[in-house]
């Protein structure tokens, strides 16, 4: 990896002829900080400490924009719901999501990546990304704990 996340951004921006205002500098900036799988409330909630002056449509804005840059992830918990974790500069993994509690765990199988990789081929694909989501309900949610 060549470029730093925050230059992917810009060079995004730049190509899509928006500009890098203090605002998303700071929301950018805590979304690095902030590792695991994490809501867009919780973002605000980190950005608004740094930054009280900043609402809550512009944070939502620029994640969209971190999505659409490649640099973040949007996983769908179910009802709406979506968790946000960093993709650049990452390994590619799956997710396990419960549909009760929104536990988000992340998997990487070998044999289901190659699997993949042979259907796509078997359909005449070539695979550019992809992204399994397998919802159930968690260990600790389905009373067995």
């Amino acid at each position: 990896m060549s470029k730093s996340a925050e230059q992917v951004f810009i060079e995004f921006l730049k190509d899509n002829n928006l500009c890098m205002t203090p605002q998303r500098k700071v929301i950018v900036e805590t979304f690095l900080e902030t590792e695991g799988h994490f809501s867009a409330e919780r973002l605000y909630a980190r950005v608004k400490e740094r930054a009280p002056e900043v609402g809550q449509a512009t944070v939502y804005r620029t994640l969209k924009l971190l999505v659409d840059s490649g640099l973040a992830d949007s996983i769908d918990v179910g009802e709406g719901g979506a968790l946000y974790e960093h993709a650049y500069g990452h390994d590619h993994h799956d997710h396990l999501v419960c549909i009760r509690c929104q536990k988000n765990i992340e998997i990487f199988d070998g044999a289901i990546e190659n699997r993949q990789a042979d259907i796509a081929e078997q359909y005449g694909f070539t695979l550019t990304r992809h992204r399994m989501y397998l919802y159930g309900v968690c260990f600790d949610c389905s009373g067995k704990a």
